[in-house]
């Protein structure tokens, strides 16, 4: 929605697993992607087979999304629609939440609620208060015995199988209320800022947040508007042999296209693998290793085998850039944005950020 290694006094760091069909979200989501995915789903990544040429044009400039306008919270008991389309009662405040997402994890801290969350996964990273909270998920599974011993009174899931559908259903029947979320973009993103604060009761700081965050991808989108937009590839991961970058109309396709490049996409807006002869087709002119924090480097890139006929391989324009905070949806995204524009265009003169209250 990305694997990412967790300390190393929780687990031994684990590669990133390809997002999978049954993610339109990255690498944030897949701990995904992804995303996550950034456990995420459980099936088998797609077959390159499947996917259609990669066009080396350029993308247009994607205009910047509109902020959400908070809906007005009434007292408890509130009912709330989830991203699933399912309704949910939350008959008083939430005093006992369990995040099943790093990217809810960062959200609900960042919102002011860190007090009340009292269980996360086993790959939540950040903050540092989550860390130690106890683990009741995994990649692929959701410890639904520990949450009701726990005695948790709202559960914030992640959807489109980044936690599995039949925990969330067998919560549901136990009593638990669930919400699940699932952000496919940046508006999403807000949005779901915005519900989860509804969920806890903290609609204004939600407000705040989504104001602030909407604000910043303001700023960065008109700070690279006008400016060459380099033929991009975002790289997810090579590790299995297998090479997994951007989706079509995914949530990293966007957040590439408002720093100011276009992506260059798989040709699907489901599938996450693209073949070494449709890359070179698409000949990249900036390689940005999403797949760094796992020891990639830009003279490996340059020693694989075909890649150096490609345009950023022949003038060097490879970079590292922080996975993380680009494709994990939650309150760090326009940092993420800020970082990526500045590895896209490093001459490019930002305004300074504006930085949403520091978490508890």
């Amino acid at each position: 929605m990305s694997p990412l290694s967790a300390p190393a006094h929780r687990r031994a760091p684990a590669r990133r697993r390809a997002p999978t069909a049954g993610l339109a979200a990255l690498p944030s989501f897949l701990l995904v992607i992804l995303v996550a995915c950034t456990g995420a789903s459980s099936s088998v990544a797609p077959s390159p087979s499947s996917l259609a040429v990669a066009s080396p044009t350029a993308v247009p400039t994607a205009a910047p999304t509109s902020a959400p306008t908070p809906t007005p919270v009434p007292a408890f008991p509130v009912t709330l629609t989830d991203d699933d389309g399912n309704s949910v009662r939350l008959a008083a405040q939430p005093r006992k939440i369990v995040s099943l997402t790093p990217a809810t994890t960062e959200i609900l801290f960042a919102l002011g609620a860190g007090p009340r969350v009292i269980a996360t996964t086993d790959f939540d990273d950040y903050p540092p208060a989550a860390v130690a909270l106890p683990d009741v998920a995994s990649y692929t599974a959701v410890d639904v015995e520990k949450i009701v011993g726990l005695g948790a009174d709202l559960v914030i899931a992640g959807g489109n199988f980044f936690n599995p559908p039949e925990a969330i259903a067998q919560l549901r029947t136990l009593g638990i209320p669930v919400i699940v979320v699932y952000a496919p973009n940046i508006a999403g993103v807000l949005k779901d800022i915005t519900l989860i604060g509804a969920a806890v009761g903290l609609p204004d700081a939600a407000a705040g947040m989504t104001a602030t965050m909407q604000a910043g991808f303001d700023a960065v989108s008109t700070a690279t508007a006008g400016l060459p937009r380099p033929r991009t590839f975002y790289e997810l991961d090579t590790s299995t042999g297998t090479i997994y970058t951007v989706a079509d109309r995914s949530f990293s396709a966007e957040m590439v296209t408002l720093a100011g490049a276009a992506p260059i996409t798989t040709g699907s807006p489901t599938d996450y693998a693209i073949s070494l002869e449709k890359l070179i087709k698409a000949d990249p002119e900036l390689i940005l290793l999403g797949d760094a924090a796992y020891g990639v480097t830009a003279g490996q890139v340059k020693s694989r085998p075909g890649w150096k006929v490609m345009t950023a391989v022949k003038t060097d324009a490879i970079r590292a850039v922080n996975d993380q905070i680009i494709t994990r949806p939650g309150p760090r995204l326009v940092e993420g944005l800020r970082a990526l524009a500045l590895a896209i265009h490093p001459d490019l003169a930002l305004p300074a950020a504006v930085p949403i209250p520091p978490m508890p």
